[in-house]
């Protein structure tokens, strides 16, 4: 029960029971400091309704990764404080398996120029011996052009920041990347790369086939023999 319950209990059974305030909190097991405390700390001008358009654009994050993401736009709060407007407002994640995840959708306007914004997707194929593997294929929206292909048994975050790095000594990073919500893309180790780069990660729905296409598209002939770059 939050303390402003609290103080609304002791207030009832204060006004039903004819009580004192001492009496009211004795039976109730209330401490009279909380029932009397009053805050002087003001709330940041829209913190609220901030949380609520991340954690809509962010549907499976909780309340610590909001914070961070408050805490890089300027508002000085403490995790608590986002953790109790978090809890009030209802955004925890849900625990219970679903398919999709409802988001609202904003299409991307199309690219203008090389180098605007890349494509970040992952295929998944099997070798002769039926063990599978994946290749992480990142490409320039603009052009279809396929700026890499990393191909591996296991690609971790770190294993697709790595790959990042090594394309901006090549060429200059792209402002956007496109992902989807997968855990690679969506972990931290993603999220604090690209804020320190100053880079924005544009997240889109698992299965949309239109976004799919595009980091798709240019890699399909070389996925079907990326075996042979395992070297197993």
């Amino acid at each position: 029960m939050t303390a402003a319950a609290r103080r609304a209990v002791v207030a009832e059974w204060r006004a039903a029971a004819g009580l004192s305030e001492r009496r009211a909190c004795r039976f109730l097991g209330c401490e009279r400091s909380s029932q009397r405390y009053r805050t002087h700390r003001g709330q940041p001008a829209g913190l609220r309704e901030r949380l609520t358009e991340l954690a809509a654009a962010r549907p499976r994050w909780g309340y610590r990764r909001l914070w961070v993401l408050l805490r890089r736009e300027g508002y000085a709060v403490n995790w608590k404080r986002v953790y109790r407007l978090y809890r009030d407002a209802g955004l925890a994640v849900k625990r219970r398996r679903r398919k999709r995840v409802a988001v609202a959708r904003r299409p991307l306007p199309a690219a203008s120029r090389p180098n605007e914004r890349w494509s970040m997707d992952f295929v998944h194929d099997r070798l002769i011996g039926a063990r599978w593997f994946r290749c992480l294929t990142i490409v320039d929206d603009f052009t279809r052009e396929c700026l890499a292909i990393e191909v591996g048994t296991s690609l971790t975050g770190a294993r697709v920041v790595e790959v990042l790095t090594q394309l901006a000594h090549a060429r200059p990073l792209a402002p956007t990347i496109v992902v989807d919500n997968g855990p690679k893309f969506a972990g931290r180790v993603l999220d604090a790369w690209a804020y320190r780069r100053g880079i924005t990660l544009a997240f889109f729905s698992p299965g949309n086939r239109r976004r799919t296409h595009l980091s798709r598209a240019s890699t399909a002939d070389s996925a079907t023999n990326a075996s042979t770059r395992i070297g197993l």
